[in-house]
């Protein structure tokens, strides 16, 4: 069942990155996010109303029903609202600037960055297979960064490129923090509701990327791309929550895997790419879908050897 949710939350996944890219396309990035976080923000508080006090709530019984609790609990769920952030800080402006045929390739490599932490902090085990698909990962990415050089791209001196490679380490980072957050203490976790999580790190962000666009961009909006409204902006938070709850329901089964996940996540990089070469006439795209054919065959590696 988990693996089924991974899937339906990988192909949203793709929308809300192609959707990212037509936010930011010749805008403001700091408004832009602040809207998606406070959009995420209204769609949550739905379940979160809902939910009440946890007692005789018309969502008990149901996937969305959001448990409550203390400082103790929200304490991480704040924690996660900055790794998030910061991930997403940098992630937008390297949406921003660069190809989206790109972008997707070098994001599919996370679950690479994932297995490596997973084995570090969880304990797992990387078998022939899983060493396969690492290492087809890292030559896709070697060869990507010789295809972007014909786009005046450079891997070790663009700083878009930097900012990419940051906030794809964040987003590992999350994933594996994912992962602890919702294991059940007997198993290392802390054992939190999905929904929780879910709803919590997304209100938390509202305040403290208020504070960032007041103290970054605010002072300096004259003198910066100005911020245009466009209706892909309501898309990256509508397609953002639906992939959300789909990942968490996902790794809340006991039996889940956080390598696999978050592999099977990335292969939303399908979706993306296929819309980067219809919608946004991207060049290279023959160089790229080799790249790319090289990550998909990655992570292919990757499951055999999770199973």
């Amino acid at each position: 069942m988990w693996i089924v949710l991974s899937l339906f939350a990988a192909f949203i996944y793709g929308l809300y990155d192609t959707s990212k890219k037509a936010a930011l396309r010749g805008n403001a990035v700091l408004p832009v996010l602040l809207l998606n976080t406070i959009f995420c923000s209204l769609i949550l508080l739905i379940p979160l109303l809902l939910s009440g006090n946890g007692g005789g709530s018309i969502l008990e019984g149901t996937p969305f029903l959001v448990a409550r609790g203390g400082w103790h609990e929200h304490k991480y769920i704040l924690l996660k609202s900055f790794i998030v952030l910061s991930s997403w800080i940098s992630g937008y402006f390297a949406y921003k600037n660069l190809p989206l045929s790109i972008v997707g390739p070098v994001n599919a490599t996370r679950p690479v960055m994932v297995l490596l932490g997973a084995m570090i902090v969880f304990g797992e085990r990387l078998n022939l297979y899983q060493w396969t698909g690492a290492l087809l990962a890292i030559l896709s990415f070697y060869l990507l960064s010789r295809t972007s050089r014909k786009e005046g791209i450079d891997f070790r001196h663009d700083r878009w490129m930097v900012l990419l490679i940051l906030s794809a380490v964040m987003g590992a980072v999350s994933g594996l923090y994912d992962r602890y957050l919702m294991a059940p203490p007997e198993s290392g976790g802390v054992g939190l509701d999905k929904m929780m999580v879910l709803c919590w790190y997304n209100i938390y962000q509202v305040g403290i990327m208020l504070i960032v666009l007041l103290a970054m961009w605010y002072p300096t909006r004259k003198k910066t791309t100005p911020f245009q409204w466009r209706w892909s902006t309501l898309l990256i938070s509508i397609f953002l929550v639906a992939g959300d709850f789909l990942y968490m329901y996902a790794l809340s089964f006991p039996d889940s895997k956080v390598s696999v996940v978050s592999m099977v996540k990335r292969s939303s990089v399908i979706v993306s790419f296929t819309f980067a070469a219809l919608v946004f006439k991207e060049k290279n795209l023959r160089d790229k879908a080799l790249d790319l054919l090289l990550v998909l065959l990655g992570m292919v590696f990757l499951y055999l050897g999770s199973r």
